[in-house]
């Protein structure tokens, strides 16, 4: 693994650090290949329940570092999008933790999480248009379905930033903390979420990432299919025994 990201585990939770913050976490392929083998690994070790992508030193991520990108480099992955995670986000819930900017490239990593835990003063934006860009590492095809329609236009075609307090309001960001406080505001909500069961948790993301590209024909008969296996599983029957005992339940992923 990189310098430029750093990997921990913190009882079930994987945190995924950028770590390049003397180039506000600018995103090069290192960064790239970093991220995309975290997120590997977090979906094949049965021992992590959840994942969390941060970046070091007060910022999120400023987007594609335009000097490694005038080197030839870039930090999509093929067939996955950006860092590996826009195209093909991980099986498993990825939690969002913003401090300071999350732009441009940055923001669109931001959309490929399921949840967002920002400090108050965090900023959001999707500049692109301002240089006569599009934001087609996500943005465009993303934002509509995280936003009401013509916000979410608003920030596509202007380029202006959202302030954390605003988007919190409007839905994308679900908890605000103090400044500074990002982090462990999403290790908090990562830990109730990795109480869950694991089984559970991954066939609950799909159909909920999955129902916006399904009829409801197809939602129910895929649904059927997701869930199956989880009803049937070893988990199944420990949750509820749990809960007949009155004692905490022992998930092991079967």
């Amino acid at each position: 693994m990189a310098d430029e990201v750093l990997v921990e585990r913190r009882d079930g939770v994987q945190v995924i650090t950028i770590n390049r913050p003397e180039a506000r976490n600018a995103l090069t392929r290192a960064v790239a290949e970093g991220v995309a083998a975290a997120v590997d690994e977090l979906d094949a070790d049965p021992g992590l329940r959840v994942g969390l992508l941060t970046g070091a030193g007060g910022t999120f991520s400023s987007g594609m570092d335009l000097k490694a990108f005038l080197r030839g480099e870039t930090p999509a992955i093929e067939g996955r999008g950006l860092c590996g995670i826009t195209q093909t986000p991980p099986r498993k819930p990825l939690i969002a933790a913003v401090e300071g900017w999350a732009l441009a490239g940055g923001f669109e990593l931001l959309l490929a999480c399921d949840l967002v835990v920002a400090a108050e003063t965090a900023r959001f934006g999707v500049p692109e248009v301002k240089r006569s860009l599009v934001a087609a590492g996500g943005a465009a095809l993303l934002l509509p379905r995280r936003l009401p329609h013509n916000l979410a236009l608003e920030m596509l075609l202007t380029g202006d930033p959202l302030g954390a307090p605003r988007a919190a309001e409007v839905g994308l960001v679900n908890r605000l903390t103090p400044e500074g406080g990002a982090l462990d505001g999403a290790l908090q909500l990562a830990a109730t979420i990795a109480g869950n069961g694991p089984l559970a948790l991954t066939a609950t993301k799909a159909i909920a990432r999955g129902s916006a590209d399904w009829t409801t024909a197809e939602g129910w008969r895929h649904q059927s299919e997701l869930v199956a296996p989880v009803f049937a599983s070893d988990d199944a029957r420990e949750g509820a025994t749990a809960f007949a005992e009155k004692r905490p339940p022992v998930w092991q992923g079967r």
